[in-house]
């Protein structure tokens, strides 16, 4: 665990507006940029409101898929020649595709020679950010992850160079989104804080967002999942998002996170709702190795920390209390692929060498099974 003393570097974008009606800068903006070809990157419900944006008539990609991959990326990339600036609007597969779009746009590059960590090259174009949904926290991210076809697996690129020029965080744009992806991408942006919260590289600067995050996604979440229309509930949603997006950078995820990408890749469960199923067992697992903190959490969420049991239960009747079902078999996995994905999960080493305890293949199976 770090301490005060430790170095740490935190990046955020050049620009952030952030509250409801700021989308409303957006067009002032680009035209005080400079900028006369805008891109947008957008999945099919978000490509469909364009005119919210205020740009007028606007070329756009707006065909991402959840848990994109390779090929969708390659499409966008291409769609994107000749524009000069990137707008990802949508969740985090929207906004994590406008970030490689941006480094890979115009330039002779494939994602195989920028994956990884610095290795995407300086920008041609300039980079916006505006989230629909409450849950990445991508918007104020370095890092985008897409999925290989061959290999079932995620492919993380991080690099400075996509972290966005603007940021527009406006609540009003999550007004619409229903109960059940309010209530997965809740957990998600919750999950991000609290495994930073936990992780081996903690570290005090990061420890306030993420404490934070995880308070606001206590008292808020339920509230907008009962009612859309909470404008409370949603801004403190999105800033609870946000947190969980300054988490991300220099501190990152751990088991949480590896043991749902399984469950994106093969069964193509939407990021949110994969998180929400492990989020409870591995934060029950990881209770012993950092008691204190994982107390800290469970009153966030309105529960008790007692054994291994108590802390799962608890945690498992936070997310069911939002309409969850919490069972693997009832989102169609296959009790035969556990032992599989275990062993994926267990090899995703960038996440869980920084879990704050270590996990066997046999420890993530028996995770799995309880979960199923």
């Amino acid at each position: 665990m770090h301490d005060l003393t430790t170095p740490i570097e935190l990046r955020r974008p050049a620009l952030i507006h952030y509250g409801s009606g700021t989308l409303a800068k957006l067009a002032e903006w680009v035209a005080a940029s400079g900028y006369t070809a805008p891109f947008v990157v957008a999945d099919a419900v978000n490509a469909a409101r364009l005119p919210v944006l205020g740009l007028g008539e606007v070329a756009c990609f707006g065909t991402v898929v959840p848990e994109p991959d390779s090929e969708n990326l390659a499409a966008a990339v291409a769609a994107a020649k000749g524009a000069d600036l990137v707008i990802g609007f949508g969740g985090g597969s929207a906004m994590d595709l406008a970030k490689l779009v941006a480094v890979m746009i115009d330039q002779p590059l494939g994602l195989a020679d920028i994956s990884g960590p610095n290795r995407a090259p300086a920008r041609k174009v300039g980079l916006v950010q505006i989230p629909t949904t409450a849950g990445t926290g991508s918007e104020v991210g370095t890092r985008a992850l897409v999925t290989d076809p061959a290999t079932n697996s995620k492919i993380a690129t991080e690099s400075p160079h996509m972290l966005a020029d603007l940021a527009i965080i406006d609540p009003d744009l999550t007004m619409t989104v229903p109960p059940h992806v309010t209530a997965a991408t809740g957990v998600d942006a919750m999950a991000h804080c609290a495994e930073a919260f936990t992780s081996k590289r903690a570290h005090p600067l990061i420890d306030g967002y993420a404490l934070q995050g995880i308070e606001l996604v206590g008292r808020f979440l339920r509230r907008a999942v009962e009612n859309g229309e909470d404008t409370e509930a949603r801004a403190g949603l999105s800033l609870a998002a946000f947190y969980g997006g300054i988490c991300l950078g220099p501190v990152n995820t751990t088991a949480g996170h590896a043991l749902s990408y399984p469950l994106g890749t093969r069964y193509k469960l939407p990021h949110g709702i994969a998180n929400a199923l492990i989020f409870p067992h591995v934060l029950a697992a990881n209770a012993a190795a950092q008691p204190a903190k994982t107390a800290m959490i469970a009153k966030a969420l309105g529960f008790e920390a007692g054994s291994e049991a108590e802390i799962r239960d608890g945690a498992t009747a936070f997310c069911a209390a939002l309409g969850l079902d919490m069972r693997l078999r009832a989102h169609g996995v296959d009790a035969a692929d556990l032992r599989a994905m275990a062993e994926e999960a267990h090899a995703i080493r960038r996440l869980l060498d920084w879990n704050p305890r270590d996990l066997s293949v046999d420890e993530i199976e028996d995770i799995y099974r309880r979960a199923f």
